[in-house]
């Protein structure tokens, strides 16, 4: 009496999907690697993920160069005094005056407190609500 009736009684073998290449990097994987005594490549790599093409050395030294005091010109005293005086004329909060020249309260808040980097579009539409005249420049009236 055959028990196998007809069964094919060869190895089997399952094999599971390489990991990816995240996975194969991530530090579990690396550590059991390390544990079960398969080699393990490790690669220090220089700047690597930085967009570098010079040392540090290169700016510091364009700077140690330059006489000039670079800056951004900022809203002069007598302009931002201006503003407030026209907007206060016209009895008028930041917030009302930043709506009717469409534009956030926080941006008329920054020019009547001397902090903003004058813009022609920003002053002409201030000029023009305000009946004032206002220029970026000292000196202008």
């Amino acid at each position: 009496m055959n028990l196998q009736g007809g069964q094919d009684w060869n190895e089997v073998i399952i094999r599971k999907k390489a990991p990816s290449a995240s996975q194969a990097k991530s530090t579990k994987a690396v550590d059991a690697a390390r544990a079960s005594g398969a080699p393990v490549e490790t690669v220090k790599k220089f700047s690597a993920g930085k967009n570098v093409n010079s040392g540090p050395g290169k700016d510091a030294a364009k700077l140690d160069r330059e006489t000039e005091e670079l800056h951004h010109d900022r809203v002069p005293l007598e302009l931002k005094k201006r503003i407030q005086q026209g907007r206060m004329d016209k009895k008028l909060t930041q917030a009302q005056l930043g709506q009717l020249i469409n534009e956030k309260p926080q941006v008329i808040q920054e020019y009547e407190s001397g902090k903003a980097i004058p813009a022609g579009p920003i002053l002409s539409k201030l000029s023009r609500v305000l009946g004032v005249q206002l220029s970026a420049k000292p000196g202008k009236k």
